[in-house]
């Protein structure tokens, strides 16, 4: 079984974290852990927050909207 430490680290070394791993955290953070987990999962909200780490999850969400001049929808770009 893997271990949040692991996630963090492979997220922490790579610059980015997958919605995989993401999905894999939430579960993870479910069941039991040790405070070493705790610790890094702490550290990678602190990295994420200061621009270290990259989240797929908020990519799609950041991308450049346009908002159209046929009735106001928002359409992204």
């Amino acid at each position: 079984m893997i271990l949040i430490r692991e996630i963090v680290h492979q997220a922490l070394t790579t610059g980015y974290l997958s919605l995989e791993a993401e999905d894999q955290l939430r579960q993870l953070l479910q069941t039991k852990y040790a405070s070493e987990d705790l610790r890094a999962f702490m550290e990678l909200q602190l990295a994420a927050m200061a621009g270290l780490v990259k989240q797929e999850s908020r990519e799609s969400r950041n991308s450049p909207v346009c908002v159209g001049q046929t009735g106001g929808e928002v359409l992204q770009v």
